[in-house]
Order: structure tokens, then C-alpha cells, then sequence
């Protein structure tokens, strides 16, 4: 990705689609989009295709409690108070003394929003934009199947669906599909460690100054590790917090760079999103998306565009090598160089559904996601 681009239109609000409901259960394998419907489930063991996600009628009630709530992108972006909040004038703001309006402490940073109860998955657009059908966001169905797991409803030709809305504009809790009635919920989209982004913008400054003092130290020598993590003289920038900050920097960096660095060649900013992320922990579209729009990388009239990014896994990872320890016939492990192609992707290349995108960047963050948690997990001592 060259330069930063924005898409120029505007951000969508939505009309009467307020809702919120809770789905306590964690979701590693979900499907997004329609030009990018075909996610992650092949990549993380989950089921798809014809008849994927179903189980007769999933657990009633077993996602939390239906009931109202804010506009799903409205709450991406608030930051404010609450306008319909019942608090009396003399109360102040929440976590202020009474009558003195509260407010943050001097240096305290800008807020990146307060709420994120909302966050579900939704279908998308090549570029990771919702999409509505009639001003409303059209939100995956996801059921419980008869073992429990907590997966995406399908047709019989396996595409997921949408689920509908009430006359009230309220998601519906059961549905019908291909003649059987399922009990429907939204899935919550899991940030893990990457919810740090909310904290306020004093937090990812001192992290990015952190960083930056290695990178732009005199003589420094910027490489990458075997995963794609940016290197100072041989040490890795690890750090979850300095990498998010890394990120939002070159994502709102009008030439695409990291102001002071020079990047090295092979440098991909998926690593930078990856290395920020869980290392146990999946990332789509959502992930992206929503973080994007957390951060500010996202503006308030417009997306980032996507369509200059693209990813090839084999071209990416094919001869690249990792020296790890590897278990030995006798139960002893030996220190070996392995090809992370075939460690890690098992020689199976990814299937880009759309000639670049934002899935074309979510599914290149995921892969060095795995690329760094197989490293980590198998070590050198």
C-alpha cells in the first residue's frame, strides 16, 4: 500500500436498525461480506459449505437479552456524553465531583469512544463497508448447532444470511431458512489486546515516541524478523502497544511510511496490525474495519480505501524460512530451518474472492498473525 487513500463518500448511518445483543460465546470462525463471503473458515477449521452452522432450531435465548439500543456505526464513532442521559445538570460528568462538571485530567489525551457494545459481524463490500439493503445494516446470522458451537446459519448452497428485521426495526430472534426455524443471533467481533485502541490518544503517542526513538536511532539497522516484524540491530519490536501505534501512523501517513523510517524491503503493514493482535486470536474484516474506524484511521465522512492493497500468500511466504525447534522421532527437539509456507500454511495458498480489498489485507494480517504465533510457539531457547 503506497499512499493513504479515503474512499469519498460518506460513512453510513442507519436508519431504525437499533439494537443490541450480546453473544457471550467467542467467535473464531465467522463469514463476512457477500463479494467476500468466503472468510476464514477454512483457514481456522471451521465447517462451510452446504448446510455449515446449522443445527435445528440452535438454544433459545442462550445469545443474552434482546432490547434497544444506539445505531451500530454511531457507536463506532461516539465519543461524546450521552444526550439521553437522565443525570441532572448539577451532577456534572460521570466521574466528576458534584457541581464541578468533571471532565479529564490535564494531559489526559483524546477519547476514542466509550461504547462497543454494537460491533457485530456484518456483510461488507470489497472495501469493508457495511452493506444496507433499504438503510439498514444487514447483520450475519449466527446459530448454536446441536454440539453448541456457535457458528454461521447457511443456505443450502451455503451462503450465510442475513438476519431480518421486525416492523420495529428490532433484529428478529428466530428465522426460517430452506424450511427450518432457527433460533438467530449477531456475533460479537473480538478485539482481545487490540482494545487497547480505545484508551486515549496520549497512550499510543508515548508508544509510537517509543518506537520511533529505536527506528530513527543514529546508525540503527532496520530489518524484518522471520514473521515480517520490524527489527532494530536484530532485536524485534514486539510490543503489542508500539506496533498498534506503528500502524495508525503509516495507515494516516499521506505516502505511506512511518515519518523518519526507512522501511525495508518486504515490509508489509499487515505485520504491524498482526504483531498488535492476540497471538491466539483471529482477524477478518470486522477486526479491521471496526479497529480502523476506532483509531481514526477511518474519518468521519469516509473509509480507508482498500483497493491498491493486495496479498498473495505463496509469493509472501513460499521461500520464506524460520529457524524454530523441531520435535524429533526419539521426543527430543532440534533447533531446524523450516520453510513457513509448508510449516505454517501446509502449502495451501489463499483463494482472493476480490482483485484487492479489505479482505485482501484482513486475510494478509491473519496470515502473519500465524506466522508469529507458530515462531513464538516453537522457539529457540
Amino acid at each position: 500500500m503506497n499512499k493513504k487513500r479515503l474512499v469519498a463518500r460518506q460513512l453510513v448511518t442507519v436508519v431504525g436498525a437499533a439494537f443490541m445483543m450480546q453473544v457471550a460465546v467467542p467467535v473464531a470462525d465467522y463469514l463476512t461480506g457477500t463479494a467476500i463471503t468466503a472468510a476464514y473458515a477454512d483457514e481456522h477449521g471451521g465447517k462451510k459449505g452446504a448446510g455449515a452452522g446449522k443445527g435445528r432450531g440452535g438454544q433459545q435465548g442462550a445469545g443474552g437479552q434482546r432490547g434497544k439500543g444506539r445505531d451500530i456505526e454511531d457507536r463506532v464513532f461516539r465519543a461524546e456524553p450521552d444526550d439521553d442521559s437522565d443525570r441532572p445538570d448539577w451532577a456534572g460528568v460521570p466521574g466528576g465531583k458534584d457541581g464541578a462538571g468533571g471532565g479529564r485530567p490535564p494531559g489526559a489525551g483524546t477519547p476514542k469512544g466509550d461504547l462497543y457494545g454494537d460491533m457485530v459481524v456484518l456483510f461488507r463490500d470489497e472495501n469493508g463497508e457495511p452493506i444496507l439493503v433499504d438503510g439498514f445494516l444487514q447483520v450475519v446470522a449466527f446459530i448454536y448447532d446441536d454440539v453448541g458451537n456457535f457458528l454461521p446459519l447457511t443456505d443450502s448452497l451455503g451462503n450465510p444470511v442475513a438476519i431480518p428485521y421486525n416492523e420495529e426495526g428490532d433484529l428478529v430472534t428466530q428465522m426460517t431458512v430452506d424450511g427450518v426455524t432457527y433460533a438467530v443471533y449477531p456475533a460479537e467481533v473480538e478485539f482481545g489486546r487490540l482494545s487497547v485502541a480505545r484508551s486515549p490518544s496520549r497512550v499510543l503517542d508515548h508508544a509510537l515516541d517509543e518506537a520511533l526513538s529505536k527506528l530513527t536511532a543514529p546508525a540503527a539497522v532496520v530489518e524484518l524478523d522471520d514473521s515480517g516484524r520490524l527489527t532494530v540491530d536484530g532485536v524485534t519490536i514486539d510490543s503489542p502497544l508500539e506496533n498498534l501505534a506503528l500502524y495508525l501512523a503509516y495507515m494516516t501517513s499521506d505516502d505511506g511510511s512511518i515519518p523518519g523510517v526507512t522501511l525495508p524491503e518486504g515490509f508489509n503493514s499487515a505485520s504491524l496490525f498482526a504483531a498488535a493482535a492476540d497471538k491466539t486470536g483471529v482477524i477478518t474484516v470486522d477486526t479491521v474495519v471496526y479497529m480502523n474506524s476506532i483509531l481514526g484511521v477511518n474519518s468521519d465522512t469516509a473509509y480507508y480505501d482498500f483497493s491498491a492493497y493486495s496479498y498473495d500468500r505463496a509469493a509472501t511466504w513460499a521461500d520464506a524460512t524460520a529457524v524454530v525447534l523441531v520435535l524429533q522421532p526419539d521426543g527430543s527437539y532440534k533447533e531446524q530451518t523450516v520453510f513457513i509456507y509448508d510449516a505454517v500454511f501446509a502449502n495451501t495458498d489463499w483463494t482472493d474472492p476480490t482483485v484487492g480489498g479489505a479482505d485482501d489485507f484482513a486475510q494478509a494480517a491473519d496470515d502473519y498473525l500465524r506466522v508469529i504465533s507458530f515462531i513464538h510457539d516453537n522457539a529457540v531457547q
